[in-house]
């Protein structure tokens, strides 16, 4: 009776301390999982203390976390060894994924039972909280196979004492452990119980592990998003800096930054961190898509492959963040866009403020000229035919002459860029102008070493237009591109048309301008000649030309290529609203019934012999 007491007394004794061993190693656990260690040095941790505590020859863990399931065994015996291993999965009757071998064995049986909660406590070796565990293994597997010498029990090893205890991460997830001993009767029926408090502790700390781990992914997505915003906050920052401060947040913010390099390509040039970023087969991208168009990519690039105990490289909060990151970068391009539109139409309003202006002046400053240069004019020829004038008086008399006549051409030119040139408008056709506007510059341009091509549209409607200013357009932009071309090349004079204008495009392949001198090309008196070799007044004409017709005019040009100038016309409306002499084959044929007509050397065009 003594004896008796004295072992009961002793059992508590051991259950009373082995309870605040058990509460500490909880406490072990939960902390452990706080640091936020990746899955795979919480799972050797989590064993080792396991093994550790209970003193077990091996500890094996059965996983389904999210898309993985995985069977992952600890041996501290002979050495250290961890073994993980990838496995199917099967779905019980819940549709529930669990994380066991489909090869039938009455071991792996019980582990889809635990697993499933589709336990009966009354059977032998089940507790009520549906653990299994046996200090007899070859017993037990007896007693479920009912074979002397179970067939499974080669397959378990040397082991002869195992504990099976489940445990809930999550309502989709959850998982096994497994206490394995070679020692007959290692357990106590208190130590399982409280295994049991162990197990679901590991749960809770793998479900907070997953938690802390997209809470920092997240932290790290805003911290990037919020960089991106202060780096387009920073005032007269280029689009290229702010590119290349993307591309250096990007890296830090994904789950391996230390083999992770970034790379955003936009039109065809590209932005890395770090400067040489090696493109992988581990890569992550979204696309930079502007109005509909691709523009370019941003791209995150792995340099080794994924570590142990992940299913996929990069988690869906990467590729939400690139897709944030891209986005982020169309507002910006859009943003920039508009603002450089902006600024060309606010030049564009204040390039036409000072045309506005200098017309009015060009106007009052004509007028007052014209009188006395009448005046000049008028008494110089008087003077130049009265009897008994000595010849170097007539000489200097015709110089007086010319000189006003100069001076009352460049009036001329004054009151049409002001617009008030009284316009003798009729119906024209734009190829008949360019036709004969050509036929008197053909054999200057032949001279120069300059091949003329015509591509002229059929089939052209007739506008209402003073044919006289015309013709000066068309002879000033040429001539224009033919100062341009002093070592020769070729002039193309096109004409098109749509439903609403018709169009006249002169292009050379002369000097080209820069984007200076194209802002400032329809100012009067402005010219990149030498004195005495212009007035800057032909294209200041042409721009008065254009815009008294209710036209546009437009130069494109690069330095060293050459210029192209686009006149845009109305076309004359009928009163039934139709453009008069504009037939349906004009429009479905415009640019293809077209003439491409080198000059010939006698300054004739073989347009006649061509034209079918």
């Amino acid at each position: 009776m003594t004896g008796k007491s004295s072992r009961s007394v002793d059992t508590k004794a051991r259950a009373s301390k082995r309870s605040h061993d058990f509460s500490a190693l909880s406490r072990r656990i939960l902390q452990f999982a706080n640091r936020g260690a990746p899955r795979i040095e919480f799972q050797r941790e989590v064993s080792r203390m396991l093994i550790r505590f209970s003193g077990c020859d091996a500890v094996e863990l059965r996983i389904t976390d999210g898309k993985l399931h995985y069977r992952w065994e600890a041996r501290m015996e002979p050495n250290e060894r961890f073994q993980f291993e990838k496995l199917p999965y099967i779905q019980d009757e819940k549709g529930l994924a669990l994380p066991c071998l489909p090869d039938g064995s009455s071991l792996e049986q019980t582990c889809k039972i635990l697993l499933g909660g589709n336990f009966d406590s009354s059977y032998p070796y089940f507790t009520k909280t549906g653990s299994f565990w046996t200090g007899n293994l070859k017993e037990a597997l007896s007693s479920q196979t009912g074979e002397e010498t179970p067939t499974d029990l080669a397959s378990t090893g040397d082991y002869s004492s195992l504990a099976m205890i489940p445990f809930v991460i999550d309502d989709n997830n959850n998982g096994l452990i497994q206490l394995k001993s070679r020692e007959k009767n290692f357990f106590t029926v208190e130590e399982i119980e409280f295994y049991e408090g162990v197990a679901q502790t590991i749960g809770i700390a793998m479900a907070g592990r997953r938690a802390q781990t997209k809470l920092r992914e997240r932290v790290k997505e805003l911290y990037c998003l919020y960089g991106i915003a202060r780096l387009v906050e920073e005032p007269g920052i280029s689009l290229e800096k702010i590119l290349g401060g993307i591309a250096d947040l990007l890296p830090p913010a994904m789950r391996y930054p230390d083999i992770a390099s970034a790379r955003i390509i936009l039109d065809d040039k590209d932005y890395c961190c770090p400067p040489r970023c090696t493109e992988t087969r581990y890569r992550l991208a979204a696309d930079i898509v502007v109005d509909g168009v691709k523009r370019g990519v941003v791209e995150v690039f792995y340099s080794e492959e994924k570590p142990e105990l992940e299913v996929e490289l990069f988690i869906a909060e990467e590729q939400s963040l690139l897709d944030a990151v891209a986005a982020q970068l169309v507002l910006i391009i859009e943003r920039r866009q508009w603002e450089a539109e902006r600024t060309k139409l606010e030049e564009q309003l204040r390039h036409a403020d000072r045309l506005a202006t200098l017309g009015q002046l060009a106007a009052g400053v004509a007028h007052e000229l014209n009188e006395p240069l009448g005046a000049i004019l008028g008494f110089a020829q008087l003077a130049r035919k009265s009897d008994g004038l000595p010849e170097q008086a007539r000489k200097d008399m015709r110089r007086i002459e010319n000189a006003a006549l100069h001076a009352r051409e460049v009036v001329k030119k004054l009151l049409i860029f002001a617009r008030q040139m009284p316009a003798h408008k009729t119906l024209v056709n734009l190829n008949r102008i360019v036709e004969e506007g050509l036929y008197f510059l053909e054999s200057r341009c032949e001279k120069e070493g300059i091949e003329v091509v015509r591509d002229l549209t059929e089939g052209l409607a007739e506008i209402t237009a003073d044919p006289s200013q015309l013709n000066q357009v068309l002879v000033n932009l040429v001539v224009n591109g033919l100062q341009a071309m002093s070592g020769g090349g070729r002039l193309t004079i096109r004409t098109r048309a749509t439903e609403e204008e018709v169009i006249l495009i002169v292009e050379d392949t002369g000097t080209g301008m820069d984007e200076e001198v194209q802002r400032q090309i329809f100012l009067p008196f402005f010219t990149t000649k030498e004195v005495g070799q212009g007035t800057g007044l032909g294209l200041a004409v042409v721009h008065g030309i254009v815009t008294s017709h209710g036209g546009t005019i437009k130069v494109e040009s690069k330095k060293g290529k050459g210029s192209r100038f686009t006149v845009k016309l109305p076309l004359t409306r009928t009163p039934s609203g139709h453009s008069h002499n504009y037939s349906e084959h004009t429009l479905r044929s415009k640019g293809n019934n077209t003439r491409n007509t080198p000059t010939r050397p006698d300054g004739r065009d073989e347009t006649n012999k061509e034209t079918k």
